[in-house]
């Protein structure tokens, strides 16, 4: 097994795939750009012979782009053939779409991350039955001076304290 090494390029010596099956719409683009802008580069760009082409990691090269960013960093994947390639591309993209979500931890998250003041629209995610938190929370006692707050589950109905 190789190890994975990260270099830093310009993105637009960066060269999108031709053949590239997924479609970034610009609301995608911005998600990406909005995720840079909060969390950093999590994931490389992951690139393929000289040329740089890009195997995974043309939605992130957009939104660089349009950041102005002057460098990325990225992974090289050098050690595989052109057929490897393409194979590992189609499967690193479908692999997302295989998974599910497992909604009552999710719901748990979001409820906990509204306690703590975070704006859904910054996650690009929203819920239909979250739309309104209200019903979700509910004060406790006050303990010395803070108040807590539970969370129900929409899915079970139990209230727990994040």
């Amino acid at each position: 097994m190789e190890k994975l090494q990260i270099v830093y390029l310009p993105p637009g010596e960066l060269k999108p795939y031709e053949k590239n099956a997924r479609r970034h719409s610009p609301e995608d683009v911005e998600a990406i750009k909005k995720s840079i802008l909060e969390d950093g580069w999590g994931s490389p760009i992951e690139i393929w012979s000289d040329e740089n082409i890009i195997v995974a990691g043309h939605g992130r090269q957009l939104a660089a782009m349009e950041l102005g960013l002057e460098e990325v960093p990225c992974i090289r994947l050098d050690w595989m053939t052109d057929k490897q390639r393409r194979e590992y591309a189609i499967r690193s993209n479908r692999t997302a779409e295989l998974s599910a979500w497992d909604f009552s931890k999710l719901d748990e998250e979001l409820a906990a991350l509204a306690i703590d003041g975070q704006d859904f629209p910054e996650l690009n995610f929203s819920r239909p039955d979250l739309d309104s938190l209200d019903d979700l929370f509910s004060p406790v006692e006050a303990q010395g001076e803070k108040e807590k707050k539970q969370i129900k589950c929409p899915h079970c109905g139990e209230w727990f304290t994040p």
